[in-house]
């Protein structure tokens, strides 16, 4: 049994057979990985919201909730210099294995490995002595601030687990294997979940315990898939030579990468400032950012999925000089992402707020917050429907710019999206929408900005697709 499911999903060649068929079945294990990989934090917000008492822990549900919820941007923050890595060896994977040069891809691989170590105590020596001052930075409510450094330093602690498995699985995944990283995804998402439950409910560790079973969840991730690629040898040769770091790919790696590195820096300061204003609104404001963030990180994950498999198709056919397999991968990327996207908004409207319910334990809080995080929650979901079928159309788009090369363009939207219109439209919309109740600006304005951002990506990511320039770049020096 194993076998014939292992053979459903392994490795596969994207330069040959139906666009839909292959998009479609490489796809499929993306999804369900990444929707083992969007569990790690919400059954975090879950297992804090549910067990944490001011008994057990000297905080309720309500302010653990919050406290992981701040600690998100910052550690989005401090995770820039891997994403550039990550991404540019993303495109090169795909790009060498298509092109069949065993050499270079195995000069690439060994190249990076060396980058995200570095890059990960990087992270570690920034992140630890910094969390409780960026903390204060982005205004946390004091009663946050003690749970959420802790919090931060143990993730930090524990960064490079997370960064090899996503380093390691996106290399995997650029050669047409999306099988293992999901096998290894879902084991270590058991894991997460079982030590969070006896960390927590079980020890009454809190926000340190969800803390804890997420890195040594991620940790296990990421020494399966170690494992997995030093036994690629048909494919990958890893020797003394291939793994020292190699200044031109180095060079490529970051030219490609830093685009999205630099963007990922500037949309989390930019959600710094967003968490800043949210967590003025009100005391609870902050839980209910959280739940919908949480819904919103599921809601999300097809569009992604099929963004990732474009880009590895597309990778993989410029890479062999198929080129005329773009038009039709696109066409069908399309169909899938629209068809999943729609019945996500129909999920949304109908459910939103059962869904929000989920993280919050009514008896760990007054019956009126308990309510206004409900309805204020679900509501919020609703405002985003729309702006999830622009998501999946940003992600196609701008899978097949990355996957040529076109790493800066795919910059320069977001920066316009994210600087220039969703953080003032979210401080324009806070100031207009005050009241006696809320002095700092009403929650639907910070989710009414990202309906807007959203579409204006989308308009502008296929605006730029069309221009065609992307066509003309040379990552191999061969076409």
């Amino acid at each position: 049994m194993f076998t014939k499911v292992k053979k459903l999903f392994e490795a596969q060649d994207m330069t040959t057979g139906s666009p839909l068929k292959v998009l479609a079945k490489f796809a499929f294990p993306l999804l369900l990985g990444n929707l083992a990989q969007q569990l790690y934090s919400t059954i975090d917000s879950i297992v804090v919201g549910k067990y944490c008492s001011v008994e057990r822990n000297g905080y309720n549900g309500v302010d653990a909730l919050s406290a992981v919820g701040v600690s998100t941007p910052i550690v989005n923050l401090l995770l820039v210099i891997f994403i550039a890595v990550s991404t540019g060896a993303g495109i090169l994977v795909a790009q060498y294995y298509g092109a069949k040069d065993k050499e270079r891809l195995s000069s690439c691989v060994g190249t990076s490995f060396v980058l995200v170590i570095l890059s990960a105590l990087v992270i570690m020596l920034l992140g630890i002595p910094f969390s409780e001052p960026l903390l204060r930075l982005i205004d946390t409510p004091v009663e946050y601030i003690g749970i959420a450094s802790a919090y931060l330093k143990i993730t930090f602690a524990g960064i490079v687990g997370v960064a090899f498995y996503n380093i390691i699985s996106g290399i995997l995944r650029g050669m047409g294997d999306s099988f293992y990283p999901l096998l290894y995804l879902l084991v270590a998402s058991v894991i997460n979940i079982i030590l969070d439950i006896w960390f927590v409910a079980g020890f009454g560790w809190g926000v340190h315990g969800v803390a804890l079973a997420t890195i040594i969840a991620q940790a296990i991730s990421a020494i399966l898939c170690i494992r997995r690629i030093l036994k690629m040898k048909d494919v990958i040769h890893l020797s003394k030579e291939t793994i020292k770091p190699k200044m031109n790919i180095s060079k490529l790696v970051f030219k490609l990468g830093v685009p999205s590195g630099v963007t990922q820096a500037v949309f989390s300061i930019a959600m710094v400032f967003v968490q800043s204003l949210t967590n003025n609104m009100g005391s609870y404001v902050p839980a209910i950012s959280v739940a919908i963030m949480r819904v919103d990180g599921f809601a999300v994950l097809p569009a992604f999925a099929f963004g990732l498999a474009i880009s590895t198709y597309i990778g993989q056919n410029i890479g062999a000089g198929k080129t005329e397999r773009i038009k039709t991968g696109e066409k069908a990327a399309l169909k899938l992402s629209f068809g999943t996207s729609v019945c996500i908004v129909l999920c949304l409207i109908l459910f939103g707020k059962q869904l929000i319910e989920i993280f919050i334990n009514e008896e760990s809080t007054s019956p009126e917050i308990y309510r206004n995080i409900v309805e204020f929650g679900g509501n919020g979901l609703k405002i985003l429907t729309i702006a999830y079928i622009s998501i999946g159309f940003t992600q196609v788009y701008g899978g097949i710019l990355r996957a040529a090369g076109d790493t800066v363009s795919t910059m320069v939207i977001s920066l316009i999206t994210t600087v220039a219109v969703r953080v003032p439209l979210a401080y324009l919309f806070a100031y207009l929408s005050r009241t006696p109740e809320w002095p700092k600006g009403h929650p639907y304005a910070l989710y009414t900005s990202m309906l807007i951002s959203w579409t204006l990506g989308a308009v502008l990511t296929y605006l730029r697709y069309r221009q065609g320039k992307w066509k003309n770049i040379n990552l191999l020096g061969q076409r």
